[in-house]
């Protein structure tokens, strides 16, 4: 067991979570930081920043609900600065694929002067079953912009794994992993593939971004449909309609595909219950 600990920045969200549980299960000193956890973590206030750094060797970094949050860039730059004063080592970023304020945060943590891993996401697959889209699913619906893009959406199971094998193992400071499912696909074939997967029907609505606005507004405020919808008016443009290879160079394994993450779905019972879930994460 390492004798300094690793903190993980989010650790209720969806992917600080599985990083926090998949640290522990291998034996390393976690901290969970969060507004209501043993280690206080607050982005609102600042004060918390490094009572949770100190003496931490590592830390998992994600900002909610999104990097594309207005101010979200410099309170990361302070982040860097208050984790550089208090001696971590190493910085590994969660960042949104496509997204030009979360480009500038990448470039934060570059010139950070500490030693940095990013980790760049396509789309969440878990974003129909634990987040925003998921109330939509269960109502057997898919309402979504941006036509007929393709996306190469990622279960985020690899992006955990990608995230403890940078904080754990040699050789992946520096680097940056552009992280993608192994196909491409539209939200109609991402419907026909979560029809199958629970045995009823759900269909793709195409929608506008205005309707796609009102969607998010009435789930979580006008604030956050305000930047959600800019986000997926930047990303659903087919900038992002290809696949990469960061899953396999950092695991030297193909990420899950998205066939498997619905059937797994559907076997836990996740679209069985109607009882509402957080939406807290980000979409890309």
């Amino acid at each position: 067991m390492n004798d300094q600990s690793i903190l993980v920045i989010g650790a209720t969200g969806k992917t600080g979570s599985r990083v926090a549980n998949r640290l522990e299960v291998l034996g390393y000193p976690v901290r969970r930081g969060s507004r209501s956890s043993a280690t206080p973590f607050d982005w609102e206030a600042p004060e918390t920043w490094a009572p949770a750094l100190r003496g931490a060797r590592a830390a998992y970094v994600t900002y909610f609900p999104d990097l594309a949050f207005p101010g979200a860039v410099e309170k990361l730059e302070s982040l860097c600065e208050t984790a550089r004063d208090v001696s971590v080592e190493h910085l590994v970023l969660l960042s949104g694929r496509g997204e030009h304020n979360a480009r500038l945060g990448e470039e934060v943590l570059r010139n950070s002067g500490v030693d940095a891993t990013i980790i760049r996401a396509a789309w969440f697959a878990q974003n129909f079953s634990e987040g925003y889209l998921r109330d939509p699913v269960l109502a057997g619906v898919l309402p979504m912009p941006g036509g007929d893009v393709a996306e190469p959406i990622i279960d985020i199971d690899d992006i955990a794994d990608v995230a403890v094998a940078a904080l754990t193992q040699e050789g992946h400071k520096g680097e940056l992993y552009e992280v993608t499912g192994p196909r491409l696909m539209s939200f109609a074939d991402m419907a026909a593939e979560l029809s199958q997967a629970t045995g009823r029907e759900i269909r793709h609505i195409p929608i506008t971004f205005e309707d796609f606005h009102q969607n998010i507004a009435q789930a979580g405020g006008t604030f956050v449909a305000d930047v959600f919808t800019a986000i997926a008016r930047e990303t659903l443009d087919g900038r992002n309609a290809q696949t990469t290879d960061g899953v396999m160079r950092a695991l030297g394994r193909p990420p899950r595909d998205f066939k498997d993450f619905a059937k797994a779905t559907a076997r836990s019972g996740a679209w069985t219950s109607t009882d509402s879930l957080s939406h807290e994460g980000t979409m890309a």
